[in-house]
């Protein structure tokens, strides 16, 4: 299956002021407000086997107490099977033990659901 460009997640990317940037080296996640910072989140990444995807991304979709190991909140991306979610473990915060998505604090991660919209853009760095 070809990759689906970004644009095909956005109607108009102009009116949504906020991004995301995933530092895997630092484990950081940072929240933007039109490129003003507004919080650094610790998050937990993608083990050796099962690295989290380096590259651009957006938020496609949304759900609420997703069940398993999902936390609180999920935050689908527009790679494939790729998100930002909640976990039942918070002593993986800060740590490389993921299937290659992104773990943040439960908390975190209702708070970061609470201000971005689907259609918000991720980058995901080294």
């Amino acid at each position: 299956m070809p990759p689906v460009p970004l644009q095909a997640f956005i109607r108009d990317p102009a009116p949504i002021p906020y991004r995301i940037t995933v530092s895997i080296s630092a484990r950081t996640l940072k929240l933007y407000n039109r490129g003003r910072l507004i919080k650094t989140f610790p998050i937990g990444v993608g083990k050796i086997l099962t690295q989290t995807p380096k590259g651009e991304y957006v938020i496609v979709n949304r759900q609420a107490n997703p069940g398993g190991p999902y936390g609180a909140y999920w935050l689908g991306l527009s790679k494939r099977h790729y998100g930002i979610h909640g976990t039942n473990n918070p002593a993986s915060i800060g740590k490389a033990v993921s299937k290659g998505c992104i773990r943040m604090h439960n908390r975190d991660v209702l708070e970061l659901a609470s201000i971005v919209p689907n259609g918000t853009r991720v980058t995901i760095t080294p």
